[in-house]
């Protein structure tokens, strides 16, 4: 599994039953806590993996660093990365640091998964319930956040979506089986990643807007007119196979928002959603069905309403 589709990772096999994730991410901070900043940007190459069905292994720091970064801050970052990193039992074995003008930093990470049996976002089936893991909005809440207007209780619940990681979501999935396909949404926004998603699969999303979750405060900003620089090119990106009927403008406008260690997006057999949905929430992770897999109609791939 390579470029061909656009999915979240590559993999690679190495036996009859072992097969390689590898995946890398990394981005300049979104929030002002370093810790936080360290554990979102582990938390966020992580989830490539869980997206594909794996289980992480390594990790491999990737840092830019400009001179002026105090000693202090940078050690927050990579403890911050450390500490998620281990909660994901995934071991720190190396990385490598570069002298920039601009502060980077992220993970490669390398997993294993079964080589028929992991995920893929091109094998959705018609008839699929669709389900997402986590809220959306950490897009419309840090561009908030950049302009001085969240309050202390929204950088809180954002944080704490931003650092939690996927896991519980893939092993329960494991657990219950029925997933034909999954992704995460991460910078591209829910409504790039369905879209792409659909269109890897030859299929047509019809996503229900309003049992899309969001967190607290998104549309409140959304109707400010708070977005951030990504929200024009994912737009943009869907252009052609995307169809939008009666949808309020700003709860689109956090469908399109680009996101940072999101949730997953699954396409479950209608015959385990239930189940998955039971057995996500046992684990602590609240799963939302927001949508159904159709046949393709005609040229539209993400169609919501």
């Amino acid at each position: 599994m390579g470029f061909d589709t656009l999915d979240d990772a590559g993999i690679y096999r190495l036996t009859d039953d072992v097969a390689l994730v590898q995946t890398l991410d990394f981005f300049t901070p979104i929030v002002d806590d370093a810790y936080a900043y360290g554990q979102i940007a582990a938390a966020n190459a992580l989830s490539d993996v869980y997206a594909m069905g794996g289980r992480p292994l390594s990790a491999m720091n990737i840092l830019c660093v400009p001179d002026d970064l105090a000693p202090d801050r940078l050690n927050r970052i990579l403890q911050g990365a450390a500490d998620k990193l281990r909660e994901g039992q995934c071991s720190l074995v190396g990385g490598h640091t570069v002298r920039d003008k601009e502060l980077k930093f992220g993970c490669s990470i390398t997993g294993v998964v079964h080589p028929k049996r992991f995920w893929s976002n091109a094998t959705a089936r018609a008839g699929d319930r669709l389900v997402l893991t986590k809220p959306l909005g950490s897009g419309i809440l840090t561009s908030a956040l950049k302009g001085g207007a969240l309050s202390a209780g929204a950088v809180e619940r954002v944080t704490r979506v931003m650092t939690t990681l996927n896991r519980a979501a893939c092993e329960a999935a494991v657990r219950v089986g029925g997933v034909s396909a999954a992704t995460d949404i991460t910078g591209f926004g829910f409504n790039g990643h369905a879209c792409a998603m659909a269109h890897a699969s030859g299929m047509t999303f019809r996503i229900e807007a309003k049992r899309v979750p969001l967190l607290p405060e998104v549309l409140e900003f959304a109707r400010q007119g708070v977005k951030t620089g990504g929200d024009r090119a994912n737009r943009e990106y869907v252009a052609g196979g995307y169809e939008s009927r009666g949808v309020d403008p700003a709860l689109e406008t956090a469908l399109f928002d680009p996101q940072t260690s999101g949730g997953l997006l699954l396409a479950v057999d209608p015959k385990s959603v239930e189940a998955f949905v039971g057995e996500a929430e046992r684990a602590g992770v609240s799963a939302e069905v927001i949508g159904e897999v159709l046949p393709l109609d005609g040229a539209v791939h993400l169609r919501v309403e």
